[in-house]
């Protein structure tokens, strides 16, 4: 029997992609846009640790399900590390993954290829209704290319350089992606912890 895991999210891109690597451990995936009445989460966290743990116990204490949080961005070496925790909205209120990928690319106007050093980073919270069990993280690095290249993926994914493959994570196919990303690697950290609590459950 598939177990249910209700994802705090309402980015379908970020489902598709976690709903694609748990499926073959028999989790099914639902997510915010699959139940109604959820209460809004103001991400305010300073870390993406504390955003991912705050979406995962705030629904979970909501719905009495079993809870992934998940919070995750970008950090440009250039940038002192932004755009961070303010990845989906530095562009702004009403940013766009368009506005969000012009406002990167003014940023870094100038500055050199090898200068340009950025990673991926992705925090993952799993809380039940009583409690937050753990949060587990994964990162990925990259370089933040000169222009868009490639439509696969979302947020900043045509312009993240993938120097081994040559390509963005724009350009790649969603099953190379899935063996090297951020998420990937902090969902197998993630399963691991899954795996633990459902056997002592």
């Amino acid at each position: 029997m598939m177990k249910e895991l209700l994802v705090a999210t309402k980015n379908k891109g970020k489902v598709r992609e976690i709903a694609d690597l748990l499926s073959p451990c028999g989790i099914q995936v639902i997510s915010l846009l699959d139940v109604e009445n959820m209460p809004e989460i103001i991400e305010d966290g300073l870390t993406f640790r504390a955003n991912a743990a705050k979406k995962a116990v705030v629904i979970a204490k909501h719905t009495g399900r079993l809870v992934m949080g998940e919070d995750s961005g970008l950090e440009v070496d250039a940038l002192g590390g932004r755009p961070g925790v303010f990845s989906a909205r530095y562009s702004g209120d009403d940013a766009t993954d368009e506005k969000n990928n012009d406002k990167m690319l003014q940023e870094l106007a100038g500055v050199p290829f090898e200068k340009r050093t950025a990673r991926y980073r992705s925090a993952i919270a799993l809380a039940d209704k009583d409690t937050l069990v753990d949060v587990v993280e994964g990162a990925c690095e990259g370089i933040i290319t000169t222009e868009r290249r490639g439509a696969n993926g979302f947020g900043y994914d045509p312009l993240f350089y993938i120097p081994e493959h040559a390509k963005t994570f724009g350009e790649l196919p969603l099953s190379v992606k899935q063996t090297m990303s951020h998420r990937a690697n902090a969902l197998r950290q993630f399963l691991k912890l899954l795996e633990k609590y459902l056997a002592s459950a």
